[in-house]
């Protein structure tokens, strides 16, 4: 199958998940979580990526009041913030984040601005300088206000940015926003994204604002991918 080429004005990153691979912590966490309250955790699981832990909780235990399920989250989240054992970088993803260094780009993630400093260093990779963060949104993902408020940071359409993501809560948050998605890792590849890379590997910047040989920024200031597929 023939790559596919893609272009944006801007560019906005998921973390867990699409940068780096987190599972290990996160499973060990919320299976500690859920045990010590009689959940089911393949249920927790199966629906925790991308969101929120509150959003989470909410849905599994819909009978506890919402103040309830923001402190359970807030002490989940320091265990979180304070465990970054097995907390490793996507196969690509240093390349990948120094190859838009000049280009407009944006983290937006689920994960407090404490959390994503911990994993983000954890992994090794350089944190964007525009980041949408817990604290940033009202609602969590699959809810579009993370990807809106990106794009609006960067004073970019959000019909031309270009998401990456790999959960279903966050691919439902792009495509709700009016935006493209590249799929990243396992979770993504059943969720029909624009594109799919099994890893960042996968994903080449062609051309982007400082990234071109001759040092000139594209013409028309489009950021241009190419996805192996």
């Amino acid at each position: 199958m023939s790559p596919l080429n893609l272009t944006a004005r801007a560019l906005l990153l998921d973390m867990d998940g699409t940068l780096l691979d987190s599972d290990a912590v996160v499973e060990r966490v919320w299976r500690s979580w859920a045990e010590a309250r009689d959940v089911d955790p393949a249920r927790v699981f199966a629906i925790m990526h991308g969101r929120q832990a509150y959003a989470t909780m909410a849905e599994l235990l819909p009978e506890r009041p919402m103040a309830e399920h923001r402190a359970d989250a807030a002490r989940l989240l320091a265990r979180e913030t304070a465990d970054t054992e097995g907390v490793v970088p996507i196969p690509g993803a240093q390349d990948f984040l120094a190859a838009i260094a000049g280009a407009p780009h944006a983290l937006v993630t689920s994960a407090d601005a404490a959390l994503s400093d911990a994993r983000m260093a954890a992994a090794g990779l350089r944190m964007p300088d525009v980041r949408i963060t817990a604290e940033s949104v009202s609602a969590s993902k699959p809810d579009p206000e993370g990807f809106l408020k990106g794009a609006a940071e960067l004073g970019v359409d959000p019909a031309d940015c270009l998401v990456f993501e790999d959960s279903a809560a966050g691919i439902a948050a792009a495509r709700a926003a009016g935006m493209r998605v590249i799929g990243v890792g396992p979770r993504a590849a059943a969720l029909a994204p624009t594109a799919y890379a099994a890893t960042l590997e996968q994903v080449r910047v062609e051309a982007a604002p400082r990234t071109r040989p001759e040092g000139f920024p594209p013409a028309d200031g489009l950021i241009r991918l190419t996805v192996s597929r």
